[in-house]
């Protein structure tokens, strides 16, 4: 007779606890960052137009920044803006690399959304493909119903969208009638025309360019090639532990713009969104070890660089904006501070040929956008040798005016000089120095 077999006590099976119950799960670092930074992108490019900050006036011509018209007279102040703007751009560039598509760029967040409610509505497999291949729906969700939802999202989110740019060309009140069809002086009858276009486009795009026009069409990756470099920020991969990486995609299918993050160049569609590096810590979390995809600075040598050498490398590239960026800030300053809120100009009338100019135009514009009530003077010439139509102008918001100034003929010959000055009830004043010849 057989002798029994021992059987192994319990406690002496090895268990392998991969998570225990009710512990906290691992949570994602980037994406809840990044969609924060996503919405305040969107609300800020609301906000800007509807507070005044900065928009356009198409009958003017103009750029309308706190209810403040800036001309391109306004040097200081223009170019101040432009110099920083394009150091911070090309800094952001050279730097951060893509972090502006991933993490602020509307196209892109809106794509996203658009992606979001095609999976949502049709299946999880139901994207549109940048190669042009047919989504693949979800047999139970491929009905008219399904189709009618998402097509009636698209259009609601495009003609929401089509708003946006209606602000930053349009007073908010009269966006407001237009969104009413109430009658208002201020909406040209083109607008709805105009209107009808932008949503066109805005529909084409989220149901079907999406993320192609990222890959393919944005000027910011002609940017990229321009200045981006190899010490670029950018996804890492530790090649040192690929075999902990075997069998396991989930940072392929996490990316939305078709990359695999563990073979990553210096130039390619990568948009740093960071979205392949919480896939990866996800994963490898549960079994207490960190993952293999992070952000970085510095070379692609395949292992993870010295905070130093990041430090050190990203300092070197920032070194060279700060002349420019302190030189644009103090031009902007400087325009800032010497800002006049009305022009002078002074032009004289057309004589006969041969004949004496005795008329001069003195015209006034208001930059501002509430009304200005002025005052004109002249000075080095006495009462009787001059007539003003007027000597006071009230202008309305962003207006015109213009008043004559006529020299007498009997003024003795020779070269009278003398000034005009206008000054407006704000404490504005300003002089316009002019030499008459009497012959």
């Amino acid at each position: 007779m057989s002798e029994p077999v021992a059987r192994p006590r319990l406690h002496e099976i090895p268990v392998r606890i991969l998570a225990r119950a009710g512990a906290a799960q691992p949570q994602p670092v980037f994406h809840g960052r990044r969609r924060l930074a996503q919405v305040i992108a969107l609300a800020l490019l609301v906000l800007v137009p509807m507070t005044g900050v900065l928009r356009i006036d198409p009958v003017a011509g103009a750029i309308v920044v706190l209810d403040r018209q800036v001309w391109f007279a306004d040097f200081f102040l223009v170019s101040g803006v432009w110099i920083t703007m394009a150091t911070l751009l090309v800094l952001l560039y050279s730097v951060a690399g893509t972090v502006f598509c991933g993490w602020v760029c509307p196209q892109n967040t809106v794509s996203e959304w658009a992606n979001h409610m095609t999976r949502r509505l049709l299946g999880k497999r139901a994207e549109v493909s940048l190669e042009g291949e047919a989504p693949r729906m979800t047999a139970g969700r491929n009905t008219p119903l399904h189709w009618g939802a998402l097509a009636l999202c698209f259009v609601l989110a495009s003609m929401a969208i089509s708003l946006v740019p209606l602000l930053y060309f349009t007073p908010p009140g009269a966006v407001l009638s237009f969104v009413l069809l109430r009658e208002d002086p201020r909406l040209p009858g083109s607008l709805y025309w105009i209107y009808t276009v932008f949503v066109l486009i805005v529909l084409l795009d989220v149901t079907v360019l999406r993320h192609f026009w990222c890959r393919f069409m944005c000027v910011y990756r002609v940017w990229q090639h321009t200045f981006r470099t190899r010490q670029t920020l950018h996804i890492a991969f530790d090649a040192s532990r690929s075999s902990d990486c075997e069998g396991c995609n989930y940072c392929v299918t996490r990316c939305f713009v078709d990359l695999d993050p563990r073979r990553t160049d210096v130039y390619d569609s990568c948009i740093n969104c960071g979205e392949c590096v919480d896939a990866c810590q996800t994963m490898h979390q549960k079994r207490g070890e960190t993952g293999l995809l992070r952000f970085e600075f510095g070379e692609r040598t395949g292992r993870a660089a010295a905070p130093r050498n990041n430090e050190t490398s990203l300092l070197g590239r920032s070194r060279w904006a700060l002349p420019f960026a302190a030189l644009g800030t103090a031009l902007f300053a400087w325009g800032a501070w010497t800002y006049e809120p009305l022009h002078l100009s002074v032009d004289h009338g057309v004589g006969a040929q041969g004949a004496a100019v005795l008329e001069y135009r003195v015209a006034v514009a208001n930059k501002m956008y509430r009304g200005e009530h002025v005052h004109i003077e002249v000075h080095g010439l006495d009462a009787s040798q001059y007539h003003l139509s007027r000597d006071e102008l009230r202008l309305g918001p962003v207006e015109h005016g213009e008043v004559a100034l006529e020299i007498s003929p009997d003024l003795a010959r020779g070269l009278h000089p003398f000034t005009i000055q206008v000054r407006s009830d704000e404490g504005w004043s300003s002089s316009f120095a002019l030499q008459h010849f009497a012959g």
